[in-house]
């Protein structure tokens, strides 16, 4: 079967200190991973299982752009996440094997049209247009997991030199393993998935002129700026 155009390429995320690259295939997110977002945000937790939304893989954007401000929205809040890369095949594995499938971590933000985001909750409606968007899935460079332990990391952001978000990674709800053995009971991970982790709170609206600086200890730090709309 022949094309009607040339498909796309695949967004590739650079690995930390190499010529390497990471093509990525789909992106999942972990919602409500730490109790005092879920909190700030006015949610209760659920502590049987996980629960995830999802973003295309367009909607990677490099750190260190320059985005202009979403279309659609009067209310964008940046959210700062753990980022796990996946580069081996995982399904049905249990938590102690669920590592194995781990390739490396990254900083990452999970950038949100809350207004739009609110409006689908207060409907009954999906998120997908309050998180998936273009430039939504903000990734610094990745790190090979035998380079990191996200044991007892901090996790941090600043909007133009002001802290907002501050926490460990120990305050995740749902640890690494658990949650990639968990999401491959019900997909075929495999390499080129992402995983944002969730973020912790302190979540804030951004504006056309803010910079946004995230860091994780011992990974590569992510930035932003926001540009006006157009």
């Amino acid at each position: 079967m022949t094309p009607l155009f040339a498909p796309p390429a695949l967004p590739v995320v650079p690995l930390a200190g190499g010529a390497q690259g990471f093509p990525v295939r789909r992106i999942f997110c972990v919602g409500r991973n730490y109790a005092a977002h879920a909190a700030e945000m006015g949610n209760e937790v659920d502590r049987e299982a996980p629960f995830y939304f999802t973003k295309s893989a367009f909607a990677i954007c490099h750190s260190g752009s320059t985005i202009p401000y979403p279309p659609g929205t009067r209310d964008v809040h940046h959210e700062m996440e753990l980022v796990v890369a996946i580069g081996a095949p995982a399904f049905r594995v249990e938590v102690a094997q669920a590592e194995g499938a781990v390739l490396g971590y990254a900083t990452g933000l999970d950038m949100t049209r809350r207004d739009l985001q609110q409006q689908g909750k207060d409907k009954r409606r999906p998120w997908d247009l309050g998180k998936d968007f273009e430039n939504a899935a903000v990734i610094a460079p990745i790190t090979r997991a035998e380079e990191f332990d996200p044991s007892g990391k901090s996790i941090a952001l600043t909007c133009n030199g002001v802290t907002r978000q501050e926490a460990t990674l120990d305050d995740m709800i749902w640890s690494v393993p658990e949650i990639v053995a968990d999401l491959s009971r019900y997909y075929h991970l495999d390499a080129g998935d992402l995983i944002y982790t969730g973020t912790p709170s302190g979540v804030g609206a951004v504006s056309p002129g803010d910079v946004l600086h995230g860091t994780i200890d011992a990974l590569a730090p992510v930035e932003l700026s926001i540009g006006a709309a157009r």
